[in-house]
């Protein structure tokens, strides 16, 4: 029998990718893969990114949800608010499960039991499942150059559970597993881990970027690139989450904009071809890392110096870009020029609503 070769899809970039989160695009496609329905709180920036993520992959797509807080939110009751095909996989199996999935349509289509163009596949990881218990298995996916895009919604934290602690919590971020009191006044010490990086630079091979909801159509033409890319790709989206980050729940988009402008989140892709990352993307305006903090009860308890060292950070991701710090930067990285975001009476208050 002739091998039937595999067709793939190409889907277009859209216009303006740096456009504010209220800009309407006419060439958004109409079509709703992720519908309402569903029981994620109100706010919650990952089922955004599940709703700009299947809306610019289509019809044509098959969505992968290893265990985490969306594959609680959405599958209750037996019901899902998918209008694609939809698979649960175990936490630690998000890349094998891809893969296999991947691998199956590719060889399916070549035999002739598949009619029609290869599917998107995308696998929506946590960055429970991305960074941490599911690391393994999606190295093995990209390093193997499964046809796929793997995405790590990235809200911080353990977020089914009980706000407890990852790998990608930053630097001074309130959990219950990393409380601040008396001795570790910051409470988390530990700076999180620079998954996206990690994954360039282990697989260059394979296309990778980072997105943000607050920059919706930069986020929808990554993940088109990603899916348009001829095998494995890998797009960590920040996303945050109204539970954890104790924040005013309409505030969401504006925080995936803060968190962009600050420095705290580095907007780039790693060219496979070119073998060099891109950081061609600039936000609007530069601001100190305070601004962003101060809407979030989860940074509540910090004090000038523990800001200071997170300015110093997010000055270190500027310069790692390219980028040319002004003056209120470097001056905003000096503890002298700082205040404490509360008091320790104020941060007890806030920790008991995590």
């Amino acid at each position: 029998m002739a091998t039937i070769e595999v067709q793939r899809q190409m889907l277009p970039i859209l216009n303006n990718p740096n456009q504010g989160a209220r800009f309407y695009n006419p060439e958004l496609p109409s079509s709703e893969p992720f519908v309402p329905g569903h029981r994620t709180c109100a706010g919650c920036g990952p089922s955004i990114q599940y709703r700009m993520t299947s809306k610019a992959a289509g019809d044509n797509t098959i969505l992968i949800g290893p265990t985490g807080c969306m594959y609680v939110a959405n599958s209750s009751y037996l019901c899902t608010p998918y209008n694609v095909p939809w698979a649960h996989t175990q936490i630690g199996s998000a890349g094998s499960f891809t893969a296999g999935v991947a691998a199956a349509y590719e060889a399916m289509i070549r035999k002739g039991k598949w009619k029609g163009a290869y599917p998107n596949i995308i696998c929506e990881a946590g960055d429970g499942s991305a960074s941490d218990i599911g690391l393994a298995s999606i190295s093995g996916a990209l390093y193997r150059n499964h046809d796929c895009l793997i995405i790590c919604y990235d809200n911080e934290q353990y977020a089914n559970t009980g706000i407890q602690a990852s790998s990608r919590t930053p630097y001074g971020g309130m959990t219950t597993f990393s409380p601040p009191g008396p001795l570790v006044p910051e409470g988390k010490k530990l700076f999180p881990k620079d998954l996206a990086r990690m994954m360039a630079a282990g697989h260059p091979h394979c296309y990778v970027a980072t997105a943000s909801v607050g920059y919706p159509i930069d986020l929808m033409n990554k993940v088109r690139k990603g899916l348009n890319h001829k095998g494995a790709a890998y797009l960590m989206v920040y996303t945050p989450c109204q539970k954890g980050f104790v924040y005013e729940t309409p505030r969401s988009i504006d925080l995936g904009r803060l968190v962009v402008e600050c420095g705290l989140y580095p907007m780039w892709e790693w060219n496979p071809e070119k073998r060099e990352f891109d950081y061609s993307f600039r936000p609007q305006s530069m601001r100190p890392v305070s601004e962003y903090l101060k809407l979030q009860g989860r940074f509540g308890h910090l004090h000038a110096e523990h800001i200071a060292t997170l300015q110093k950070f997010a000055n270190e991701q500027w310069r790692m870009m390219g980028v040319q710090l002004p003056e209120a930067l470097i001056q905003a990285a000096d503890a002298k020029n700082l205040v404490n975001m509360a008091s320790a009476a104020e941060a007890a208050a806030v920790a008991e609503t995590v």
